[in-house]
This record gives structure tokens, sequence and C-alpha cells, in this order.
């Protein structure tokens, strides 16, 4: 690992530091015990923290409002540049984002290993909230004399503190909540001030806000629409036809949500339906993940029915807002990318999505099709001939 990027209060570095570190899926009975200890620091402390799990998030989150010195490790690239706090924090001088990258990507071990085996050795003083004694934390941790076990006994042993609460919640109640998650200021500030336990108010983020992967999705499918439709602007020949959205109560979906995310309509003539999809990395098999026989069958059946083509537009790696790589793959093309992924590099493009560009990845199966035919053909062409020389 090497550090390729800092961001911030660099002077934080010649601080004292306290690592907090834990494993993955802290049991929410232990969130208190770690909460404690957050509020037990002052801003003469300097804390070193991830924010990969939920558990690291909400200790970073909880850090930032209460106004103590951070340095908050990311890989790769730093992300969470609409984050209310951590924009917050940089302007006070009280945050320093240092960004590791892998010496060899291709390298033994996995990243969040060598990250921690990293960082660890940048650190005073180590804090370990919950570790799994079959993870590599446990590992990473043994033998070390300036670690501090914030859990003591046996995680059974911990049960959720019970307040006494009316069930349903209040109006007041729901507007401090969602002003506090819209401010990002985690699942802590928000404790303080509705006194209800954590896993009731994890529960209700999830109930009255859009769930992340459903935020994410909609995001890129904004940026399909400005960025690569340009739809609104004047030099565009596209129009929203209609815009989908993934509503549903209690696990009731509508009919509507299988079909695809977008139509549009090219100068006002001709229709295309947009299947949008956005995934941190390109997965190793686009079955079951990406594309799937259910939706193809689906698709299908809406094309025909319709007379509108399909067509699937992935976006990976950056943001839903900013993706690093674009795919714009016609229905006819799925069958073969869900039989072999690296066919997916030739539906690769970057720039606008015009009625050219679609005409000219529709026209890529019969060109591969045809490449594949002069390949079985060449051998035979070879065999007749040595024949007709004989």
């Amino acid at each position: 690992m090497r550090i390729i990027q800092k961001i911030g209060n660099e002077k934080l570095l010649k601080r004292e530091t306290t690592l907090f570190i834990c494993s993955k899926k802290t049991p929410i009975s232990l969130y208190p015990v770690i909460f404690t200890w957050v509020d037990s620091l002052s801003e003469k402390d300097c804390v070193i923290c991830f924010k990969t799990t939920d558990m690291e998030y909400e200790v970073m989150s909880a850090l930032l409002v209460r106004g103590i010195p951070t340095i908050l490790i990311v890989t790769n690239k730093f992300t969470d540049v609409n984050n209310v706090q951590i924009e917050k924090a940089l302007q006070e001088n009280r945050l320093l984002i240092i960004v590791l990258k892998r010496d060899d990507p291709r390298g033994a071990g996995p990243t969040p290993l060598l990250r921690n085996s990293f960082v660890i050795e940048m650190a005073n003083r180590i804090v370990a909230g919950y570790v799994n004694p079959n993870g590599h934390v446990f590992g990473l941790l043994a033998g070390r004399q300036n670690v501090e076990k914030l859990i003591d006994k046996p995680v059974t042993d911990f049960v959720e503190e019970t307040i006494r609460y009316p069930k349903r919640w209040t109006v007041r109640e729901d507007k401090i909540l969602l002003r506090m998650f819209y401010e990002d200021k985690g699942i802590h500030a928000i404790k303080k001030q509705i006194n209800r336990p954590y896993s009731t108010i994890i529960q209700r983020i999830c109930a009255i806000t859009m769930p992340e992967e459903m935020l994410k999705g909609r995001e890129f499918e904004d940026y399909v629409i400005e960025e690569l439709l340009h739809i609104g602007c004047t030099d565009s020949d596209a129009k929203l036809i209609e815009w989908r959205s993934d509503k549903s109560l209690d696990g009731v979906f509508p009919e509507t949500n299988r079909l695809p995310d977008l139509v549009i309509s090219f100068k006002g003539k001709k229709k295309v339906a947009l299947e949008c999809k956005w995934r941190r990395t390109l997965p190793r098999s686009t079955n079951n993940e990406l594309i799937t026989k259910e939706k193809i069958g689906i698709f299908k059946q809406y094309s025909t029915e319709n007379g509108i083509d399909v067509w699937y537009i992935i976006g990976v790696g950056g943001e839903p807002s900013a993706p690093e790589d674009l795919y714009l793959i016609p229905l006819s093309a799925t069958s073969k990318i869900m039989s072999d992924i690296n066919s997916l590099k030739n539906y690769q493009f970057k720039g606008k999505i015009t009625i050219k560009n679609l005409d000219k990845h529709y026209d890529i199966p019969s060109k591969i099709l045809a490449e594949n035919k002069l390949c079985e053909a060449l051998p035979r062409r070879r065999r007749q001939k040595k024949e007709a020389d004989k």
C-alpha cells in the first residue's frame, strides 16, 4: 500500500493518533459500548478511522459531529464529496483524508487486509470495537501491546438498551430524523435527539428514506438523462416519454417495475427503451447480477408488443453520477454477454447517446457473428484447397 493523495489538514499526522478498527457486521447490541467511547473523546484527541462498514461509517459521523480531529482512510479514490459533515470538517481544518492504493493491483492479499496492515503501523494506539475471532482483524491485532478492546466479554452477554417509548413515530420525530439523516449526522447524533434504540432508528430510516441501492440507481438514471441524452438542453433531439419509479409497499410492487426504466423518443419519431444499471466494479459474470434470463424474456415481450427496441446502459466504476466506463448493449446481444462476460468490451462507448450511436452498437452482434462465421470458414477453405491441389 502507498499514499497517493492527502486532502485536508496534514498537520494532524504530527499528533498522537488513535486508530479505531472493527470487524464487519457489528451486532447492534454493541453500539452503546462503542459510542460511549466516542463520547469520551475530546478535541485533544486525533482518531484514524475508515468508513467501509456500517459501524465504521457511524463512528466517523459521530467523530465529525462532535468536532474530534479525524484522519479518514479511503482506498483508490475519495468519492463522498457531498457528505455535509466531511465538507464542514475540511473547512474547519479538523479532517485529513488519506487515499491509499495497492502497490500492485494484481498482487497477493485482499485489499482490506493490506489497508488495515498499513494503517495499523501509522497509529500510536489502537482501539478495537467488535472483533470477529474468525476475521483478519483478530489476527492483525494479536500480540500487540498498544491495543484496547472495548468488548471484553462474549457478544451474547450484551443486550441492547430497553427504552420505554411509544410505538408510533410522531411527525416531529420524523422531521428531526430526516433533517439529521440528510445532514449526514449519523444514528448516534439522531439518538441523542430522539430517545429510541439504535435498531429502531435504523429501521425507521430504512422505512422513510430511499434505500442506498435505489438511491444510486436513481442517481445513475439522472446521469443518463442529463449527461448522455442531454434532455432539457437546446442541442438535444431526445425527449423523455416515460420514467418508471421503483415504488413498493411492504414487498408489493407494481407490474410496471419490471419494465425498462426509461422510454425515449428521438426527433419525435424513433422510440427506444433504456434499462439503466450501475455497479462499483464489473462482475465476473453478468448472469443474475446485471442481466437475467427473466428480464430478457420480459423485455423481449415488451419490445414485440410495443414495437420499441430495448437497450441496457451500464455504468461501471467511479460514482453513479460520474461512472468511469459505460456500455451500451442492445437486447439482441444480452444472451451472448451472459455466456461470455469478455464480449461486454465490444459495447463500450463514450459521449452522447444518439440515433447514430445506437445504430452503430446495434450492428455489433451481426459483425461479431460474421467474424465468427469467417473464422469457422477459413479452415474449411484450406481443406478444400488442399483437396483441390491433390
